[in-house]
């Protein structure tokens, strides 16, 4: 049986008509995923960036305990500094102690000497 030009014209415009449909309906999805994908990427670039200043506040840590580090240094110097020269200070007046009872007992003993 051989159709009739109308109906093969009217199957054609059929077909036609659902591969547009179709098209329009992978149009949509393309479109909704291309959307999750530009939403994924900010949160990906929203991500990165609080990475960064993340990353900045820990470097700014890291640089103020080091200087913290170099302060504690310096005072543990002078300290060491400091008890260098008390002791030094203490072994001076150790000796001018031992020089002072020295004088006081010749002192006493040429003080006895006279009085005998």
């Amino acid at each position: 049986m051989k159709l009739s030009p109308m109906r093969v014209a009217k199957r054609l415009i059929s077909a036609s008509v659902e591969r547009v449909e179709l098209g329009c309906s992978q149009v949509d999805h393309a479109g909704s995923t291309m959307t999750e994908v530009v939403a994924s990427i900010k949160r990906v670039t929203d991500i990165v960036g609080e990475i960064r200043i993340v990353s900045a506040q820990q470097s700014a840590g890291v640089v103020q305990v080091g200087q913290a580090l170099m302060q504690m240094d310096q005072t543990a110097q002078q300290n060491t500094a400091l008890v260098e020269q008390g002791a030094a200070a203490a072994e001076s007046l150790s000796e001018q102690t031992r020089q002072l009872v020295l004088a006081v007992v010749m002192f006493r003993l040429g003080d006895a000497a006279a009085t005998h």
